[in-house]
């Protein structure tokens, strides 16, 4: 049996220490990209922060890019010689044994964010920013569900290292039984959804492993070709053009704050900062 974990309840004065670093993190991604001519963009609530409050959400304890999947290789690849490794490392499941997710994360040295009922994973994770890759979805609806399906599948299994202890009954079972396919095998099954996925350009992306707000089970393509800068924290960052559009399809009426019961961090068992 996995002994409980408690939660770590980060201060205030803690947060804005986490937001502090992935700043740095953001302006390696923005450096990066400037010198190798990479386009990149801030999207969902780093978004959301910049237009609404010029920087990060005040509660939020996370930050994220995107870019369209021959970028994110593009970024992928630059981070193997451009990447300060003295300050930064980047982790995807090419480069990570034992690293369970769907996307990139770029990290900071010297720092620890262990999420709650990830304490067992093996390897390192400090303080991050989630890298996104934005895949094609088919244009034909019906085509677009079955496709949303095994992105669900795939998410779920990666997931099931961590679903297995966050979980009770028979879900429990399930993530238990999802942990003994072989990750080699998860790997290699999932770059060729991959390149199945990108074989024909569509109208509509999403990420694959991370869910969709709606029942399009997508979004425009045209949201993350056309991108525009915004200020954060006093940084100039590239998003999207059509913000509007985009967060109200993301968030409905974005510019109104959630109540204060809904202001939540993500939960985490232990912090280290710089």
């Amino acid at each position: 049996m996995v002994a409980k974990t408690n939660e770590y309840h980060m201060s205030q004065e803690e947060l804005r220490a986490v937001q502090l670093v992935e700043l740095e993190l953001l302006c390696e991604v923005d450096r990066i990209c400037s010198k190798c001519g990479i386009t990149y963009r801030i999207v969902a609530g780093t978004l959301l922060g910049a237009v609404r409050h010029g920087g990060f959400i005040p509660w939020d304890d996370d930050a994220d890019v995107a870019f369209l999947r021959e970028e994110y290789e593009q970024f992928r690849l630059a981070c193997e010689s451009e990447l300060d490794t003295t300050r930064f490392y980047f982790q995807d499941h090419r480069n990570t044994a034992g690293y369970r997710w769907g996307y990139g994360k770029l990290r900071r040295k010297g720092t620890e964010f262990i999420r709650m009922n990830q304490e067992h994973m093996p390897y390192e994770q400090g303080i991050f920013i989630d890298v996104f890759p934005y895949d094609y979805v088919p244009d034909n609806v019906l085509l677009r569900q079955v496709h949303c399906l095994m992105c669900y599948l795939f998410r779920k299994t990666f997931w099931a290292p961590v679903g297995k202890l966050s979980t009770q009954g028979l879900t429990k079972l399930v993530y238990f039984l999802l942990e003994k396919i072989p990750a080699q095998n998860l790997y290699n099954s999932f770059e060729r959804f991959i390149i199945k996925s990108n074989k024909k350009k569509s109208s509509w992306i999403r990420i694959l492993t991370f869910p969709t707000p709606t029942w399009d089970h997508g979004y425009k393509r045209r949201w993350a070709e056309e991108a525009s800068e915004y200020l954060f924290e006093g940084l100039t960052l590239f998003g999207p053009s059509d913000y509007d559009e985009y967060m109200t399809f993301k968030f409905g009426d974005y510019m109104s704050l959630p109540p204060e019961n809904m202001r939540k961090t993500h939960p985490i068992s232990k912090l280290k900062l710089l």
